[in-house]
């Protein structure tokens, strides 16, 4: 199972603490979390992820190393269209604040009908809005898990 997460290379304290604990629950889960790869929500939620024996991805823009946590790296050279390859990605996604990037990873994965949780991001129809990092992971995890079972036959 594959979660997705999307959120601005620049993040807040709060939008970092957030995602750092998104990170670190999704490891905990067992489930792989594939992101962006760069910084701010991305790197915090590799770093949740790593330093609780997680396994990242990061499907990068450019041709860069991307954040120092992450284990798998995807060189793209796509810039912004690495976006479809993030949300392609998932089996849901959790998006944390964001900009503009970020509203196009959820437009993408809301046209594949991949499920979409979000944590002070864009109000949009389609997401669902999650209060806390627990709330997020444990939705997703549930959605991914049906989403994959249904891809498997199961």
């Amino acid at each position: 199972m594959q979660i997705a997460v999307a959120g601005g290379a620049e993040a807040t304290q709060e939008e970092y603490k957030a995602a750092y604990a998104v990170g670190r629950l999704i490891a905990e889960s067992g489930a792989v979390l594939v992101c962006g790869g760069l910084g701010g929500v991305m790197e915090a939620a590799c770093r949740g992820a790593k330093e609780h024996g997680g396994t990242t991805i990061g499907i990068i823009s450019g041709t860069g190393d991307g954040n120092p946590y992450l284990g798998i790296v995807i060189r793209t050279g796509l810039g912004h269209g690495r976006n479809v390859l993030v949300a392609q990605s998932g089996d849901a996604l959790i998006a944390v604040g964001g900009n503009y990037g970020t509203l196009s990873e959820i437009a993408i994965a809301l046209k594949i009908k991949c499920p979409v949780f979000g944590l002070s991001t864009w109000d949009i129809e389609g997401v669902v809005p999650c209060t806390s990092p627990e709330e997020a992971v444990k939705q997703a995890s549930e959605a991914a898990g049906t989403r994959t079972a249904a891809r498997s036959g199961r």
